[in-house]
């Protein structure tokens, strides 16, 4: 790329996930790391990434990294949390990427479906703010019938969930049948969707996030635990496409 700099050859293999920067010195010694397709001379070497091979094979996504993923049910976000962590599904050196690999927008353990995670922070910034105005639409499985005033609640922007201090702003809710609906949401508050329904006297059992902006999963072709790496433009332009500008005549 033109706005590639170079760096140290440890510096740069630590911060893609390979391992520490002592490692290097045995990689180098073993022959493992050419530069230029000539043995690596040095740990402080100025390299630039892409020319750089490890056993014969270029680096990892030196330039970034996002990927879309389907999340699995009962895997967590946080590597905090005890149990299977979404990273169980991904190279295990991703989890060691600087700056962090980290999802956009954490999904619980119970909820499955559309989960962007990038190491990006910019496009975190994005994905996350409420002036990028970007949309996440959830199928929502419900305990009890829905019962005829749900979704006028919530299109007024006027629910108030417990321990908030000010109410929701107006989401879409469309429903397929007594107990099955669609649910937008234009903000990001914790456990958002099964807290509304929880207002209005209800329960959710099921929580699939379907759709960031216009990216659907349907669309992505992805299994639970599949993903497919983007760059932050692709998925910028299938979130947000540009809508095609007015025929000529």
């Amino acid at each position: 790329m033109s706005d590639q700099k170079s760096e140290r050859l440890d510096k740069l293999l630590s911060n893609l996930g390979y391992g520490a920067r002592k490692d290097v010195r045995h990689w180098i010694k073993a022959g493992w790391i050419t530069v230029q397709g000539e043995a690596a001379e040095s740990p402080a070497q100025k390299v630039f990434a892409s020319d750089v091979l490890l056993e014969g094979e270029p680096l990892d996504h030196p330039d970034g990294l996002t990927i879309i993923y389907h999340k699995p049910l009962d895997t967590v976000c946080s590597r905090k949390e005890g149990g299977r962590l979404i990273y169980d599904d991904l190279p295990a050196r991703w989890l060691d990427r600087k700056p962090p690999f980290s999802p956009v927008g954490r999904l619980d353990k119970d909820t499955s479906g559309l989960l962007i995670v990038t190491d990006d922070g910019q496009l975190n910034h994005c994905l996350t703010s409420p002036k990028q105005h970007i949309s996440k639409t959830y199928s929502v499985t419900l305990a009890e019938p829905l019962q005829d005033r749900e979704a006028e609640i919530m299109a007024a922007g006027t629910l108030l969930l417990e321990n908030d201090d000010r109410p929701c702003l107006p989401a879409e809710l469309v429903v397929h049948s007594p107990t099955q609906a669609s649910l937008t949401l234009h903000e990001g508050r914790y456990h958002q969707a099964r807290r509304m329904f929880v207002a209005l006297g209800n329960h959710v059992t099921a929580l699939q996030r379907t759709h960031i902006g216009a990216l659907a999963l349907k669309d992505t072709g992805l299994k639970p635990g599949e993903y497919q790496v983007t760059t932050s433009a692709e998925l910028m332009a299938m979130i947000q496409p540009v809508a095609p500008s007015s025929a000529q005549g």
